[in-house]
């Protein structure tokens, strides 16, 4: 079985969360966690003892110094990245966990990753030790740029032969340079061999088929034979693709969430067990620890039913671990 090296590329975050129900209120704190999809899948296959790299662009000050030693501390090559620019992206999550207020407010523009353009990263020098590119939809939402990057890296990954993973992060807050997501992502996603998201991001960034009558009350064995028939159109229109994943995530309170799974291939299709729980901490980052999870049981060559399995129980078992980074769990 081949054993990979795995570089996850994407901009680097600090989370700014309210201690209570307001940032603005007369006893309010802020609790800073530093984040951001890509580092967050880093972090748990860090952890898990797969070898594997972060990319971002970050200006190179105290505080990033001590968001990169962390990373390094959970197993992370941070190495490749690049210490350039004047600031750090943010976002604030306006509750203290995401449960009782999921807003979120971006603070991205004119970040050092933002302002990164084609020709600034010499893809065939970074992606030289590598067998694994791991990338997210969040990248090409920022700006016209950005896109333009990832099809350079994507390009030279696919030159190389490398496996190519995405996650379908789809934020409508973040397209609006004029882009919708199917006018972007079919040509990044060609590139792709395996594809995690949900049905609605599919439906979004390629134009597959979803319906308007699915919603929470759903059974899982339909929402099961629309993920199937979802991931056949991925299929059709992506011929490198050979895995999909898609999560289902449903928070019906504050405190009342519901997550499975389902795995695709070209020939097979697996379903996780349903998990709920009345007792989440935090629900920020826990698509990130499946799509990790994903990965890791990809690597360590699991079978269809244990691939889902894994993915999905490092998903649910972040929603009980404070901040984005997972604590390692599987």
């Amino acid at each position: 079985m081949t054993k990979h090296k795995i570089l996850s590329f994407g901009e680097l975050l600090l989370r700014l969360s309210s201690s209570g129900e307001s940032f603005l209120g007369e006893d309010g704190q802020v609790v800073v966690f530093p984040g951001g999809s890509e580092a967050n899948v880093a972090a748990s296959l860090g952890q898990w003892g797969i070898p594997c790299s972060y990319l971002s662009r970050i200006p190179e000050n105290d505080l990033t110094s001590q968001i990169l030693s962390t990373l390094t501390s959970l197993g992370v090559d941070v190495s490749p990245s690049l210490l350039e620019g004047d600031r750090l992206g943010l976002y604030f999550l306006l509750s203290a966990n995401g449960l009782s207020k999921g807003e979120v407010v971006y603070d991205r523009k004119y970040s050092a990753f933002s302002q990164l353009k084609p020709g600034m990263i010499n893809w065939d020098r970074v992606l030289d030790d590598y067998t694994w590119f791991h990338w997210s939809a969040l990248t090409p939402a920022l700006n016209e740029s950005l896109a333009a990057v990832c099809q350079e890296a994507l390009d030279v990954a696919r030159a190389k032969g490398l496996v190519v993973s995405v996650d379908l992060n789809y934020r409508n807050r973040l397209w609006n340079y004029g882009k919708d997501p199917i006018e972007v992502m079919p040509a990044l996603l060609s590139s792709c061999n395996v594809v995690m998201g949900n049905i609605w991001a599919a439906n979004k960034m390629l134009g597959t088929s979803v319906l308007d009558t699915l919603g929470r009350d759903t059974a899982p064995d339909v929402y099961f034979e629309h993920a199937r028939e979802s991931a056949q159109e991925v299929f059709s229109l992506l011929p490198q693709c050979q895995q999909v994943a898609y999560t289902f995530r449903f928070m019906d309170t504050a405190s009342h969430n519901l997550l499975y799974g389902t795995y695709h291939t070209r020939e097979a299709d697996f379903m996780s067990a349903i998990n709920e729980t009345d007792k989440v901490i935090d629900r920020i980052g826990s698509g990130d620890a499946f799509m990790a999870g994903l990965i890791y049981a990809l690597v360590e060559g699991k079978s269809g039913q244990e691939t889902i399995d894994t993915a999905t129980a490092a998903g649910f078992k972040k929603l009980f671990v404070k901040g984005d980074f997972g604590n390692g769990d599987l």
